[in-house]
């Protein structure tokens, strides 16, 4: 009977004990929090003006019928009708009549308003729009507006809390909390991400939340939520949010220019994997692998060249490829910035004078015929100068055949371009057929070579280990 107390006891003790730390882990202040910095987030009614098409034959008759009479579609298809949609988000007073909230909130309105939570309303004017990072900036009249406090988004740590108030589903002013689950992530949707380090968090983020600030316990706005991912629609632990300090950037862009400039080095780039690492003389797999460098551009000028894999870049360190765009982005056009790279298995420092991000990018092309190379596993032939789509291809080697099961199988393909090999600080330039198996023969098998390419136009860089 002793035992027997003497463990419950202790189940209690245990019990009690984890409710404390729990309760002890859980922030105290956010009823204050929301009190102080809920006056300041707005709930946005954006309309905007669709066209539809009706679907259902002409006069409602149906498609299958019209057709069985012979009637052409050009009439049996009613002429587009013009309706009006309407969406909702949220978004922040961020100083004096400027309000934040998501580019996708009033992309292509006609009218836009704007609700505080003491039920004033306002017709807002969109003054500036920054679609690469999902942000835009909204003017309203009038002289007694509250603002939010700024805070310092390089400051968050993962495992912080965070609050963040908005309007999902159109239920205003929603408060919801949470943790920062990640920082620095890269996410592509309709071309948004590359140019945004954004914040995770298991915040409950819905439909109607996009523009609203997230704030960190101090009650400072640390970022803006913007995008969920989710099979369903609705919130499935995964949020994320554009950093204040990136927001507060474009919108004082916006405010004072009316557009927003990035810095650009004109690169391609991937990720570096363990296999690349050793062909590269690398001790570990890390940075941002230079595939192809646009010609006359920054990185060009500074003379970085493909191959080269840069691991920081303006005193920030470049862990992945993704890394780089948001570094570089965040950086003004024309100004100076160094980099540190390595270069044949050693560190180098480059001097870089960025340029401006360019609204379209260019692109190449690719080839053709027959020459067997056993250690990958791949047929090559010669660039056929006389046809006209490969005129102007750089020298090197089309891939014309890749074997099944063979060590270039899944890394290389039909058609490539292959330019150079590269071998822990050797570099083989392949300029025919005859070049290419002579390059391959330098090595032995299980070495692990950097075969550069030009596929579609893009400059690829692959590992491959030899048989």
């Amino acid at each position: 009977m002793k035992n027997l107390n003497t463990q419950i006891s202790y189940f209690l003790f245990l019990m009690f004990f984890a409710v404390d730390v729990i309760s002890g882990a859980l922030p105290e202040n956010i009823s204050e929090l929301v009190d102080s910095s809920a006056p300041a987030v707005v709930n946005i009614t954006a309309k905007k003006e669709v066209s539809q098409r009706q679907s259902f034959g002409y006069g409602g008759i149906p498609d299958e019928m019209l057709e069985r009479f012979g009637i052409p579609r050009q009439y049996r298809e009613m002429p587009q009708q013009r309706r009006e949609s309407t969406s909702y988000g949220s978004g922040f007073i961020l100083k004096d009549n400027y309000i934040m909230t998501n580019f996708h909130v009033v992309e292509d309105a006609t009218e836009v308003v704007v609700s505080l939570s003491d039920r004033r309303e306002f017709s807002a004017e969109v003054i500036g729009v920054d679609p690469l990072s999902d942000l835009a900036v909204l003017e309203v009249s009038d002289d007694d507006l509250p603002t939010v406090n700024v805070g310092d988004s390089d400051d968050l740590k993962v495992g912080d809390w965070v609050v963040a108030i908005g309007s999902p589903f159109s239920f205003d002013f929603s408060v919801t909390a949470g943790i920062v689950s990640a920082k620095g992530r890269s996410i592509q949707n309709n071309n948004i991400g590359n140019y945004v380090p954004f914040l995770q968090t298991d915040v409950a983020i819905n439909p109607g939340n996009s523009g609203g600030p997230l704030f960190n316990l101090d009650g400072e706005v640390v970022g803006i939520n913007s995008q969920i991912y989710s099979r369903s629609g609705g919130y499935q632990g995964l949020a994320f949010a554009i950093p204040i300090n990136v927001a507060v950037d474009v919108a004082d862009q916006i405010i004072t220019n009316g557009e927003v400039a990035r810095g650009y080095l004109g690169v391609r780039m991937s990720e570096v994997d363990s296999d690349l690492a050793d062909a590269l003389g690398m001790k570990k797999p890390y940075g941002a692998l230079i595939n192809d460098i646009e010609e006359g551009e920054s990185a060009d000028q500074a003379g970085l060249m493909p191959g080269d894999v840069i691991i920081e870049f303006d005193n920030n360190e470049i862990k992945f490829s993704t890394d780089l765009p948001h570094v570089v982005g965040q950086i003004k056009p024309n100004t100076n910035a160094k980099a540190k790279v390595i270069r044949d298995g050693d560190e180098i420092e480059l001097d870089f004078i960025l340029g401006e991000l360019p609204v379209n990018k260019e692109t190449f092309v690719p080839a053709k015929s027959n020459v067997s190379s056993d250690p990958i596993g791949l047929k090559v032939a010669d660039v056929d100068r006389d046809n006209p789509s490969m005129s102007n291809l750089p020298e090197g080697v089309i891939v014309t055949r890749v074997n099944p099961n063979s060590p270039a199988s899944g890394k290389l393909t039909r058609g490539d371009l292959i330019t150079m090999i590269q071998h822990r600080g050797k570099k083989f330039e392949v300029y025919n057929s005859d070049s290419f198996d002579d390059a391959v023969n330098e090595f032995s098998s299980g070495d692990k070579i950097a075969i550069h390419i030009i596929r579609n136009g893009s400059r690829l860089i692959q590992s491959i280990t030899l048989n």
